[in-house]
């Protein structure tokens, strides 16, 4: 397939993951402690995971201007998680071009796209997500290596996960305040994506994830938003940093 053909087709695939993924946002964003939601803000309960934030009872009852009637709509918008997802959709698809491992990281795109909303809301990665995500990752892989022109090695993948699983569990145990149990489980999933192509890009993805919360946590700081003891979201910057090396590590594979 023409490269550009598989950019476009990986963009349409983005652009229709994500409109699935406010539903499931809105849902997962739960405090920690707290169950995943199970109804909308006007009381009424969802139906499945997947789909529009918007509620038709309560768009129902607001066009009958009933006395205490909430807003349709609720969580995160549509359109941001859709231009994500095809971004980071189109970027995977222009770095990987036709190797067989496209597929899998089409799949996990989403996902990603998903826990990162989850935790900037909440600060919370759900288990729901974080180790199915792993395992996902695994057995796909698993699979990819069986296929011919794959680029990367299904036990590199394995021992990244474990790695990266944990170099953070370590670094749960000597600093719990600082980096919550959902990122150690989260690094398992991306330990394997990004050892699938070795342990420069482990290392690279590795790296680029604490610049970049290194980076945003300053200038929060700097901002006068937060104190050098404000605990963020890491999540988003653990998936992006992956993201950044998974791009590198598929390019120059």
């Amino acid at each position: 397939m023409n490269t550009g053909l598989l950019i476009i087709a990986a963009a349409l695939w983005g652009a229709a993951a994500g409109s699935f993924l406010p539903r499931a946002a809105y849902r997962f964003s739960a405090p920690a402690g707290e169950p995943w939601r199970e109804e909308c803000p006007g009381g009424h309960a969802f139906k499945g995971w997947l789909g529009r934030a918007s509620c038709p009872e309560c768009a129902e009852a607001a066009e009958k201007g009933v006395e205490g009637a909430v807003a349709a709509g609720y969580g995160p918008r549509t359109t941001p998680l859709v231009i994500a997802t095809v971004l980071v959709c189109a970027a995977l698809a222009a770095a990987t071009g036709t190797r067989p491992e496209l597929g899998v990281w089409l799949l996990l795109a989403p996902v990603g796209v998903l826990l990162t909303a989850v935790d900037f809301r909440v600060r919370r990665l759900p288990d729901p997500l974080t180790l199915p995500f792993a395992g996902a990752a695994l057995a796909l892989l698993g699979l990819t290596a069986l296929v011919p022109e794959h680029t990367g090695e299904w036990t590199t993948a394995l021992l990244g996960s474990l790695a990266l699983g944990g170099g953070y569990f370590v670094l749960f145990l000597i600093n719990p305040a600082g980096m919550g149990f959902g990122d150690v489980k989260l690094a398992l999933g991306t330990g394997a994506v990004l050892g699938w192509y070795g342990w420069p890009t482990v290392m690279l993805g590795t790296f680029a994830g604490f610049l970049l919360g290194a980076l945003y946590g300053g200038a929060l700081v700097v901002a006068r938003r937060a104190s050098r003891k404000t605990a963020i979201a890491f999540g988003p910057f653990l998936i992006t940093g992956a993201l950044l090396g998974l791009l590198v590590g598929a390019y120059t594979a």
